[in-house]
């Protein structure tokens, strides 16, 4: 078989030379399909019996998902005609069935763009056009909206049963074939996967990821913050579609030989539920899941948990510190970005400072630039740039990748500052700096402020245009007691927060709400707010 039938994903990457500075990996050989490392080798070394996908319902062995992803592979090239670089799209919770069709996909040499559950159809159309889109696997339980897709690209909708009992169509072509395959002979740089970016406006921006990127982040991040081994038990709550999900549930439990809780309503009560029953060890959620989780946490076993992750976008101090004192557990707080893959900033028990972020992690290199791409002074805030093992590939975007690499630098478009013991403390996302009367004024250490309040639940700060002060500080806050918002407590928190933080950052307008916009991920779309 020719190495790529499907030049799609190889020909829309940017060149070499707008690129990023690559560090060098573990994973460097020419070729390389990361199924093998991530699954396969477990079968080779005598372990398919060990337990490795578990749900409230049931649990697989690797030898269950390795039998099932094998099948999917046959099916795949036999039935649906798959052509080696064809990217297939999956619509799914996070289920078994999910992981197993993303390594049946790479198996068979498929290319792996997955999907948040609460996409519609509008969103999935425009996915499936950007990346010329033929094949898709979709769950019974969310094919409404797929069933609304009309593209000229799609071909074949191939649906199967997640969490609900019998059979579809995918299961009865799976039921004849094969339980053995023999995986593509991709190379360490082919495409395996494309995540598209969340949050963002207009026209998506997909990022590639190559194989050896797959097996890259599993030596970094995991080893560096977590010391995982193949008695733990992962779970979390952020969708195996969005690639801190991925790489928290699925990349590194399994490259460790650990085992995974797939939830696909991961609701504070039901990770805490998760967490006694099963007695997980590792968790990955939001800051704003970590913060609820808080105020229930006496009432639940949690002895075993031994590892806390958040990232999808900053850790408040009091967030850390209420964990903290409720648990004796303290949060690893990390950023990552869909353009590098996972986390590249992070820390770990020996070097933890609570409120910072951390330290550029092993295989990373990460320092704060000003808009002309010089080194600012300590404490000084930039822009953060980072370079490593993973890099920013967009597909087809040469305009958008030029400004996100810049002299070999990944630019994230957060504004960050460095002490001078090289720690990382977050300032502000580059669009939420608010500008007012000539003061910078960061919306997160305005809401850092305002979530130490008593009666404050949760808030988000944005900026609103002023003809006087060019920008007004804007807080949209949920009350503990939602009885109590009235224009009292607002005169109440605007005369508080004057006496406990520089007056010039209080909030000027405030609107009450029985709830912030998130993304599925739990991060709080402020641009809804603007």
């Amino acid at each position: 078989m020719k190495h790529f039938d499907d030049n799609f994903a190889q020909n829309s990457l940017p060149s070499i030379d707008l690129q990023p500075t690559y560090l060098q990996g573990w994973y460097e050989n020419e070729m390389l399909n990361c199924v093998e490392r991530l699954l396969d080798v477990h079968i080779k070394n005598g372990n398919g019996t060990a337990p490795c996908l578990r749900t409230f319902k049931k649990t697989w062995t690797y030898q269950d998902l390795f039998e099932k992803a094998n099948q999917i592979a046959n099916v795949l090239v036999d039935e649906l005609g798959l052509q080696s670089g064809n990217r297939v799209l999956i619509r799914s919770a996070n289920n078994p069935m999910m992981v197993a069709l993303w390594f049946g996909i790479l198996k068979a040499g498929g290319i792996v763009v997955a999907t948040m559950p609460l996409l519609r159809s509008k969103e999935l159309k425009t996915i499936i056009e950007c990346a010329e889109i033929a094949h898709v696997f979709c769950d019974i339980a969310l094919e409404s909206e797929m069933d609304l897709v009309d593209s000229d690209f799609l071909k074949r909708i191939c649906k199967f049963c997640g969490s609900e009992s019998g059979t579809s169509e995918l299961e009865n072509l799976m039921m004849n074939k094969p339980k053995t395959v023999a995986n593509f002979h991709s190379k360490s740089d082919s495409v395996a996967l494309i995540g598209f970016t969340s949050g963002t406006t207009g026209l998506p921006k997909m990022t590639a990821h190559y194989h050896k990127d797959i097996l890259n982040i599993c030596e970094a991040f995991p080893t560096y913050s977590l010391q995982a081994n193949a008695n733990d038990i992962f779970t979390g709550s952020p969708p195996l579609g969005f690639t801190f999900g991925l790489g928290g549930l699925v990349l590194f439990p399994l490259y460790f030989g650990a085992s995974t809780f797939l939830i696909e309503k991961p609701t504070p009560d039901v990770l805490l539920q998760a967490i006694q029953d099963h007695k997980i060890t590792i968790c990955f959620t939001a800051p704003t899941a970590w913060r609820i989780i808080t105020t229930k946490v006496k009432d639940y076993d949690i002895s075993s948990l031994r590892k806390c992750v958040s990232a999808g976008e900053t850790l408040p101090l009091k967030v850390w510190e209420d964990w903290y004192n409720a648990t004796g557990l303290k949060i690893i707080d990390g950023i990552g970005a869909t353009e590098m893959l996972h986390i590249f900033i992070s820390s770990n028990d020996s070097n933890m400072k609570p409120g910072s972020t951390g330290l550029a992690i092993t295989g990373y290199e990460a320092k704060i630039i000003d808009a002309n791409g010089n080194d600012v002074p300590v404490n000084e805030p930039g822009r953060l740039a980072v370079r490593g093992i993973t890099g920013c590939k967009y597909l087809n975007r040469i305009e958008k990748q030029q400004e996100y690499v810049q002299n070999g630098w990944n630019i994230t478009g957060d504004i960050f500052k460095q002490d001078e013991d090289g720690y990382f403390w977050f300032v502000a996302r580059g669009d939420d700096m608010i500008i007012s009367s000539g003061y910078n004024i960061a919306a997160i250490e305005v809401e850092s402020v305002l979530l130490t309040h008593e009666e404050i639940l949760e808030c988000a700060v944005v900026g609103l245009p002023d003809d006087e002060r060019g920008m007004l500080v804007c807080a949209h806050i949920v009350l503990k007691d939602t009885a109590k918002a009235t224009e009292n407590m607002k005169n109440h928190i605007q005369h508080w927060f004057k006496e406990v933080a520089a007056p010039y950052k209080y909030p000027r307008v405030i609107y009450f709400t029985e709830a912030l916009p998130k993304t599925e991920t739990g991060k709080i779309q402020r641009f809804k707010l603007k």
